[in-house]
C-alpha cells in the first residue's frame, strides 16, 4: 500500500498531515480507499481520528467493511467530521455506527409515530396505552431514554450532512423527534407520581421552534401545560398532580446524566411567565388570554401545536385560544408593542458579539420570523390560508397570495434556507445551543466546509454570509411596503397584489392612524413611468419603515410627498436619498416625529442638504456675516424689508440645523440653548444694520445720530432660549458727539421699530417676537433710553426685582462701546456689595410667592407646569439667582447670566451641597429638554407636560425613550421635579 503524500493531504483539508499519515497506515488497505469521502469531511482530521477510534472498538474487518460501502462510508464519515459530539456519542455506543449502514435512509424520513413508539418502547412504556407509563427503573429509563434519542439523531445528522435535506425537512424531523421524546419524559413521570397520574389529563402542546415544525438541533423546547381533572377528581388536586407530571417531565429531559442532557424544557410562555402556575385548565388559559395577555403573547401562540400527552385536550386547547392570535392586530398599542419587542431582542445582544449573530442580529433569522409573523397576523385574520406555524411555509403561503412580491418571496426563502443551514451546523457540533459564529480561522474553516465550501472555504463562506445578511435587511425593509406600492400600481405585473383593504390592513398595522390617506400618498408619489417615480418606488420601501418607527408615520408621510412635490424635479433630492442612507433615516425620523421642524424644511426644502454633514451650530460671528452680506446685497437694489427676509431665511435654515441636531441627538440642551441665542444675536446684528442704514439713506444725512445697543434679557441672556421664547430686551442708545439729543432719540425710536415690525412680519419662518417688557417703568416706560436715563432711573426708582432681572442681562447686539458702558453701569447693581441685606432676601421671596400663586394658569396640573410647577425652571432659576444676589460680590464664578453654570460655581463655593446642585441641574436639563420636546412634537409651544398618549408618545421619542415608555417619561419627570423642589425648599426657602 502506497500512502499518500503531505501535500495531497493538505490539499484535501487535513490540517496534521503527519498524524494523518500515521493513523492512515494503521487502517491498512481500506484507510487509503476511504481517503477521497475523508477529503469531503468538514474536519477530515477529527473524522480520521473518529475512524481510528471505532476500528479499534470494532475489530478487523470494520475499515474493509466501511470501504466497500460507499453510502455508508460517506454518511459516518460526514457525522466525525462535522460533530464531536455525536463522534463522543458512538465511542461510548460503538455498534450506533451500523445504524448509518440501512440503505433507505438518504431516501426515506421516519414516521412521527415511529419516533413515538421506539422512544416509549426505550423507558418500558406501550406506546398503544392510553396514558403509556415506564417501567424501566427510573436511572435506567432516562439514560436509555437519552440513548435512544442520540440513536435518531445520529441518523438523521448523517442524512443531513451526506444527502443535503432540505432544511426544513430537517427542522420537521427534529421537531418530531422532540414530540416523541417529550411524550417518553412524560412516561418517566408518570411513573414517578404513580397511581395519582391517573387523576388528571395532561396536555403538552408545543410553541415555538417545536410548535412550528421548525426545531433546531439544539434549542429549549418551548411548551405550555394544559390539563383537566379526571371525572371525580377536585381541581385541587388535579392542579398538584399535573404540576407534579409536568415539572417531572422537564427534570426528565434537561437532567445530566452520565449519557449527558437533551435540551432544555422551557414552560416560561405560560400566562404570567414563570410567576404563573405551571399548568392550568384550558378555561384558565381563556380567561387570562381574554383579560390579561400581552401582543407578544398572542404571537407566541401562532405556533402552538399539540406535542404530547393528550393529544384531544391539546387540540381543544389550541381550537380555544386560536381566535386570541388573529385579533391581536386589533389591540391597541399592537405597533408599538411589536417595535418594541424587536428592539429588546436587538438591545439584548451582547456588542461584542453583534456582528457575528445568526439568529437576533440585523439581517438573521428573527428579522425573518419576526416580519413573517406580523405580516400573519396583520392578514391572517380574514385570509385563512396564511395561517400556518412554518416560517417557510407561511412565506410561500404569503407569496403566493400576493402579500409579499414573488422575487421576494423566493429570495427570502433562499436566504432564511441558509442562515439555517449555518445554524444547524454550527448546533450539530458540540450539540449545544448557540448562534454565534465563531470568529476564529480554525473554526470558520470547519463551519464553512461543513456547508460544501471545500476550496477557499472561509472567504466563500463570508462572501455568501455577508450577501445574505444584506438580503434579508433589504428584504425585511421591502417586505411589508413593496406590496403597499404595488396595490396602488397601475401598472400590471402578472402578480398578486394586495387588496386595497389588505394594503389598509397592513397600514394600520404598521401605525398609520389614516390608512386610506397614506395610500393616496403612495399613489401620488409612485404614479407614472418618469425617473422620479421609478426613484420613488425605490425608496419609499425603505423610508416607509423609518416613518412607521416614528410617533406620526401619517405626518410623515404626508410630509415627504409635501416635500417630494417641491424637490422633486432637483437633481441632487432623491439621488441624496437613494445613495445617502444616513441622510435618507434622518429624513424620515424628522418627518415622523417633529412637525416644528417638518414645517421648517417644507419652507426651506433646500436645508435637506444639511443632513448629510455636521449639524454642530455655527457661531454668532459666522451666522453676522453670511446674513449681513445677503442683506447688503438685496439692500443695494430693495427695501430693508426685502433684505431682513433674506437674513430670516438664514434664520430659518439654522434653525432646521439646530432642531435637527436635538431631534437626532447630536446635541445636548446647554448647545442647543446657546446656539439658539446665538442665532438670535446674529439675526438682531444683521437686521439692526440693515434698518439703520436704511434710516440714515431715508433722512439722507450723513450717519445715524446715535449709538444703538440690544441687551439681551431672560431666557435670551442667560443662553437658554427654547424654540418658542420671544426675545427679552432692553434697547439702549447713546447720541453722537454734537447730535441733537430730541433727533437722536426719535432716530433710535424710529429703527426700533421697524426692526420690531420686520422680524415680526408673517412669513415662511416662525417670526421673532422682541419682548421690551422688561424695561423701565416696563410698559409705561420709554421703549429706548440713553445710558444717563438708565442710570438715573436705576439709582432713584429700581426695585430688587430689577436688579435680579439684570442678573440675566448680556449686551451682545449694537455697538460695542454703548454695550461695555452699560455692562459697567448695572454690574455694582446685580452684584451688590455685601451681598442682599436681609429684607432685600425677604422681598425676593415674598415676590416668588406672589409669583407661583398667582401666576400658575388656572386648570394648570403644578406638578407638571414646565415653567412654574413645582421643580420647575422658574423654581430652580430663583433659587440659583438668589445665590447670586447674596454671594456674587464675593464668589466672580457666580458673576454669570446662565442658571448652570451659576449652580456650579456655588456649588464650587460651597455655597450649596454638592447634591443638592447636580440635582437642581439635572431637572433643570430635563424640564428643558422636555420643553423642547414638546414644541418639537406639537409644531407649537404649550407650557405643561402632555396629558394625551399620543404627545406623551411624540415626547418620549424625542426624548430618546424607547416606543411604549411613556410611563417611564412621566415617572421620570415626576421623581426628579419632586427631587428639585426638595431642594428648592431647603436653599430658596430655608425651611
Amino acid at each position: 500500500m502506497t500512502l499518500p503524500g503531505k501535500g495531497e493531504l493538505l490539499r484535501l483539508g487535513f490540517n496534521d498531515p503527519d498524524t494523518a499519515l500515521a493513523d492512515l497506515a494503521g487502517l491498512g488497505a481500506g484507510g487509503h480507499e476511504l481517503l477521497a469521502i475523508l477529503g469531503q469531511a468538514a474536519d477530515p482530521d477529527a473524522a480520521l481520528a473518529g475512524l481510528v477510534m471505532l476500528a479499534e472498538s470494532q475489530g478487523d474487518g470494520f475499515v474493509e467493511e466501511l470501504a466497500e460501502d460507499e453510502g455508508t462510508a460517506m454518511r459516518l464519515v460526514s457525522v466525525l467530521g462535522a460533530s464531536p459530539a455525536l463522534t463522543d456519542h458512538l465511542a461510548r455506543h460503538p455498534d450506533h455506527w451500523r445504524e448509518l449502514a440501512d440503505p433507505t435512509l438518504g431516501t426515506t424520513r421516519p414516521a412521527a409515530y415511529v419516533f413515538r413508539a421506539s422512544l416509549l418502547e426505550a423507558v418500558g412504556a406501550k406506546p398503544t396505552d392510553e396514558s403509556p407509563m415506564a417501567t424501566v427503573p427510573d436511572a435506567e429509563g432516562v439514560d436509555a431514554l437519552r440513548v435512544e434519542y442520540r440513536r435518531w439523531l445520529l441518523r438523521l445528522a448523517a442524512r443531513d450532512l451526506a444527502h443535503q435535506l432540505p432544511v426544513d425537512d430537517v427542522a420537521a424531523e427534529l421537531s418530531d423527534l422532540a414530540c416523541a421524546t417529550l411524550d417518553a419524559a412524560l412516561a418517566v413521570a408518570r411513573a414517578r407520581v404513580g397511581a395519582d397520574a391517573d387523576k388528571v389529563r395532561l396536555a403538552v402542546v408545543a410553541m415555538g421552534k417545536c410548535g412550528g415544525h421548525e426545531l433546531n438541533y439544539v434549542s429549549d423546547v418551548d411548551v405550555i401545560f394544559a390539563h383537566e381533572a379526571a371525572d371525580g377528581v377536585a381541581d385541587d388536586v388535579s392542579l398538584r398532580v399535573a404540576t407534579q407530571l409536568a415539572s417531572n417531565l422537564i427534570q426528565v429531559c434537561s437532567a445530566h446524566t452520565g449519557e449527558g442532557t437533551i435540551w432544555p424544557v422551557d414552560a416560561a410562555l405560560r400566562p404570567e411567565g414563570k410567576a404563573g402556575a405551571l399548568s392550568r385548565t384550558i378555561a384558565g388559559h381563556v380567561g387570562y388570554y381574554e383579560r390579561w395577555a400581552s401582543t407578544w403573547e398572542f404571537q407566541a401562540l401562532l405556533k402552538a401545536r399539540p406535542a404530547a400527552g393528550d393529544l384531544a385536550l391539546g387540540r381543544a386547547y389550541v381550537e380555544a385560544v386560536n381566535p386570541f392570535v388573529w385579533k391581536a392586530a386589533e389591540r391597541d398599542g399592537f405597533v408599538s408593542d411589536t417595535q418594541k419587542m424587536r428592539r429588546r431582542v436587538i438591545a439584548h445582544i451582547p456588542t461584542r458579539e453583534a456582528d457575528r449573530e445568526l439568529k437576533l442580529g440585523a439581517g438573521g433569522l428573527r428579522d425573518v420570523e419576526f416580519a413573517v409573523q406580523l405580516l400573519q397576523l396583520v392578514h391572517g385574520r380574514t385570509d385563512t390560508g396564511i395561517r400556518q406555524p412554518t416560517t417557510l411555509s407561511a412565506l410561500a403561503a404569503l407569496t403566493r397570495s400576493g402579500y409579499v412580491g414573488r422575487e421576494d418571496g423566493e429570495a427570502m426563502h433562499e436566504a432564511y434556507a441558509f442562515l439555517r443551514r449555518m445554524e444547524h451546523r454550527l448546533q450539530l457540533y458540540r450539540l449545544r445551543r448557540t448562534h454565534v459564529v465563531p470568529d476564529d480561522e480554525e473554526s470558520r474553516r470547519w463551519l464553512a466546509r461543513s456547508l460544501g465550501y471545500l476550496r477557499d472555504p472561509v472567504v466563500r463562506l463570508e462572501k455568501e454570509w455577508g450577501h445574505q445578511r444584506i438580503e434579508v435587511r433589504r428584504l425585511h425593509e421591502k417586505l411589508f411596503y413593496r406590496p403597499l406600492l404595488d396595490a396602488v400600481a397601475r401598472i400590471p405585473s402578472g402578480q398578486a397584489h394586495l387588496s386595497a383593504k389588505a394594503a389598509e390592513e397592513r397600514l394600520t398595522a404598521l401605525g398609520y392612524a389614516d390608512p386610506k390617506a397614506a395610500l393616496r400618498h403612495l399613489e401620488a408619489l409612485t404614479t407614472g413611468v418618469s425617473r422620479r417615480a421609478a426613484l420613488q418606488r425605490a425608496l419609499l420601501p425603505v423610508m416607509l419603515e423609518w416613518l412607521s418607527e416614528g410617533s406620526d408615520p401619517d405626518a410623515g408621510l404626508f410630509g415627504f410627498r409635501r416635500i417630494s412635490d417641491a424637490l422633486g424635479a432637483t437633481p441632487w433630492y432623491l439621488r441624496s436619498l437613494r445613495d445617502e442612507g444616513l441622510v435618507a433615516q434622518h429624513f424620515a425620523t424628522i418627518l415622523s416625529t417633529s412637525r416644528y421642524t417638518t414645517a421648517l424644511l417644507e419652507r426651506e426644502p433646500e436645508a435637506l442638504r444639511l443632513l448629510g454633514h455636521d449639524l454642530a451650530p455655527l457661531s454668532a460671528e459666522a451666522l453676522t456675516d453670511e446674513m449681513v452680506a445677503r442683506a447688503a446685497r438685496r439692500r443695494t437694489t430693495t427695501s430693508a424689508e426685502e433684505a431682513v427676509r433674506h437674513i430670516r431665511a438664514i434664520r430659518r435654515r439654522e434653525l432646521f440645523r439646530i432642531s435637527a441636531a436635538e431631534l437626532l441627538g447630536e446635541a445636548g440642551i446647554d448647545t442647543i440653548g446657546a446656539a439658539l441665542s446665538r442665532l438670535t444675536d446674529a439675526t438682531l446684528e444683521a437686521s439692526l444694520r440693515t434698518v439703520v442704514a436704511e434710516e440714515v439713506a431715508r433722512r439722507g444725512i450723513d450717519g445715524p445720530p446715535t449709538r444703538i445697543a440690544i441687551i439681551a434679557m431672560g431666557r435670551y441672556g442667560g443662553f437658554e432660549l427654547s424654540y418658542a421664547s420671544d426675545a427679552d430686551v432692553l434697547f439702549v442708545h447713546q447720541p453722537v458727539e454734537g447730535a441733537d439729543p430730541g433727533e437722536a432719540t426719535q432716530f433710535a425710536l424710529k429703527v426700533i421699530a421697524d426692526l420690531r415690525r420686520l422680524l415680526a412680519l408673517p412669513g415662511a419662518d416662525p417670526p421673532l417676537e422682541i419682548d421690551a417688557d422688561l424695561r423701565p417703568e416696563g410698559r409705561q416706560g420709554a421703549l429706548v433710553r440713553t445710558l444717563p436715563a438708565y442710570a438715573s432711573y436705576y439709582a432713584k426708582w429700581s426695585g430688587i426685582w430689577e436688579s435680579q432681572a439684570l442678573l440675566r442681562a448680556d449686551a451682545v447686539v449694537g455697538d460695542p462701546q454703548v454695550r461695555e458702558a452699560f455692562t459697567e453701569m448695572i454690574d455694582p447693581l446685580r452684584y451688590p456689595e455685601g451681598g442682599l441685606s436681609e429684607d432685600d432676601i425677604v422681598e425676593v421671596r415674598r415676590i416668588k410667592g406672589r409669583v407661583d400663586h398667582e401666576r400658575l394658569p388656572r386648570g394648570a396640573d403644578p406638578n407638571t407646569h414646565l415653567k412654574l410647577g413645582r421643580g420647575g425652571l422658574a423654581d430652580i432659576e430663583w433659587t440659583a439667582q438668589l445665590l447670586q444676589m447674596r454671594h456674587a460680590y464675593a464668589v466672580p464664578g457666580l458673576r454669570t447670566p446662565r442658571t448652570v453654570e451659576a449652580l456650579q460655581a456655588a456649588r464650587d463655593a460651597s455655597l450649596i451641597d454638592a447634591d443638592d446642585a447636580e440635582t437642581l441641574i439635572e431637572a433643570w436639563r430635563m424640564v428643558s429638554r422636555v420643553r423642547n420636546a414638546v414644541t418639537l412634537a406639537r409644531g407649537r409651544p404649550a407650557d405643561s407636560l402632555p396629558a394625551g398618549p399620543v404627545e406623551q408618545h411624540a415626547v418620549a421619542a424625542i426624548l430618546g425613550y424607547p416606543a411604549g415608555a411613556t410611563d417611564e417619561l412621566v415617572n421620570d419627570y415626576l421623581r426628579m421635579t419632586r427631587l428639585a423642589h426638595g431642594v428648592v425648599e431647603r436653599v430658596f426657602w430655608e425651611s
